[in-house]
């Protein structure tokens, strides 16, 4: 079923699973985090994150310190799984969630990329506003390139980034 919409001066449609990822990432604030370390071991970690839809990303905001903002700095390649918390009595196995392929790059501080990306992720996490003026923490934008989409059984699919664009935009009509 595709939902119509007046998206500027034209009317666009959505389909089911486009609503749902969309609903997913604009509801979700924690993903998992997947990097390769030095000897190509894969590490995953937890990541608070948010989306920058000025910027078609997501803003992911790291200490310095981690082992996978080094994993970053060196490997840019990452990959995050977000997904719908599981719910007593339910199936997990169709549970819906998205990976996300993308790159990760450093946002310069005090550039307009910086700027949109801090306002972005102290709009999802205001409570880190003290973590912004801390010297080891920086911003990352993370730009997808592709993911994949699990929204139950049977409903898999692959999303290419001009749909990830739109996704990560302005959460819908």
């Amino acid at each position: 079923m595709l939902e119509y919409f007046f998206q500027g001066n034209r009317v666009s449609h959505e389909s089911r699973l486009t609503r749902e990822l969309r609903s997913l990432l604009h509801s979700r604030r924690v993903a998992a985090m997947g990097t390769t370390g030095d000897e190509g071991v894969p590490f995953v970690s937890m990541v608070p994150f948010a989306l920058a839809p000025s910027l078609g990303c997501v803003v992911i905001h790291v200490s310095g310190l981690a082992v996978h903002t080094r994993h970053l700095k060196a490997r840019p390649d990452v990959s995050l799984l977000v997904m719908q918390p599981e719910v007593e009595g339910e199936p997990v196995h169709a549970l819906p969630r998205v990976t996300l392929q993308g790159q990760a790059r450093v946002l310069q501080a005090n550039t307009p990329a910086w700027e949109a990306g801090r306002a972005a992720y102290l709009h999802r996490f205001a409570e880190a506003e003290p973590m912004t003026q801390l010297g080891d923490f920086m911003f990352f934008a993370i730009q997808p390139g592709s993911a994949r989409q699990v929204a139950g059984f049977g409903a898999a699919r692959s999303v290419d980034e001009e749909e990830l664009r739109r996704v990560l935009g302005p959460a819908g009509p």
